[in-house]
């Protein structure tokens, strides 16, 4: 079946709302990396839906967050860039009866463009009854006037099929914008990066895992159909670095345990994954390590 319609749509929110989880759920697959930190995605990720004559493009972006060091910056810059030249915006918030800060400023950029907006109220089965859901609805409803409001579960998929359905109408008719199979805009390598970052993030504590930075420094294929993965993961601190390698080198085997056996799962073939940890300084107020490591201004 040729796709016949297809469509960019933004989904925002502030940090750890699971932006990430919603988009894995709709395209249903993992493309982005999550865990229960703030400030997970750095980047802007494409997540890529074909249902029946339709392409869904949906765009994952950092959590609205006040930026404390240059990467902040960038990161809040991404989430201010994405949210425009879109087919429609999806606010997703936690089923609290209270517009916060980054919801109202995120609901202000809204206002001034033309597209339809979808309020996603998420972690609805976490809600003991059902009428707190509707003072949530009441209270984003007095602050904007959405096209759709729509509750759901990103973690158990309950309501994720009718969002589909309500964000299918919103698509212009207008060609193909990814070629099929392809579930992300995430090269291979990036990918890689992001799966060990994502490790980093769940194994190590307080601000140590936001501090560090992966770069994949060899991506090749053997013979034998072995994937040769070579990683450098880059943090602030020499402390920092003992803690990531851990006692006799405990810590890093199992970051990178659980990191080749997900890069396996997304590569469908055996992975050889080599780390080393390396400091750089300061490296996320270092304009040239920021864009080194990835995270690009020109969006």
């Amino acid at each position: 079946m040729s796709i016949t319609r297809s469509g960019i749509i933004t989904i925002c929110g502030r940090p750890n709302v699971g932006k990430s989880t919603l988009t894995n759920a709709l395209v249903g697959e993992k493309v982005a990396i999550v865990t229960n930190k703030p400030q997970t995605t750095r980047t802007r990720i494409c997540g890529v839906l074909n249902r029946g004559e339709c392409q869904f493009v949906f765009v994952d972006t950092p959590g609205l967050h006040k930026a404390r060091t240059r990467l902040g910056d960038y990161m809040v810059n991404v989430v201010k860039e994405s949210v425009a030249d879109v087919d429609a915006v999806l606010l997703l918030v936690e089923p609290i009866p209270n517009v916060g800060t980054p919801e109202q400023q995120l609901i202000d950029r809204i206002k001034t463009l033309r597209c339809p907006s979808v309020l996603a109220v998420n972690k609805t089965d976490t809600l003991p009854k059902k009428e707190a859901l509707l003072e949530v609805i009441a209270a984003y409803s007095a602050v904007h006037d959405f096209t759709a409001v729509v509750p759901l579960s990103a973690r158990t998929g309950q309501g994720v099929p009718e969002l589909l359905d309500i964000l299918e109408g919103f698509l212009p008719t207008g060609p193909q914008l990814f070629p099929d199979g392809m579930a992300s805009d995430q090269p291979e390598r990036q990918m890689m990066a992001e799966i060990l970052r994502e490790k980093l993030l769940l194994c190590l504590d307080k601000e140590i895992p936001h501090g560090t930075a992966v770069e994949i420094t060899r991506f090749a294929e053997r013979d034998d159909e072995v994937i040769e993965v070579e990683a450098s993961i880059y943090c602030e601190k020499n402390s920092h670095k003992g803690i990531i390698i851990g006692k006799g080198g405990g810590m890093l085997k199992k970051v990178s345990t659980l990191a080749r056996q997900d890069m396996e799962r997304f590569l469908g073939a055996k992975v050889y994954l080599q780390t080393w940890v390396k400091v750089k300084e300061n490296w996320r107020d270092n304009p040239a390590a920021i864009q080194n490591f990835g995270y690009h201004a020109d969006l």
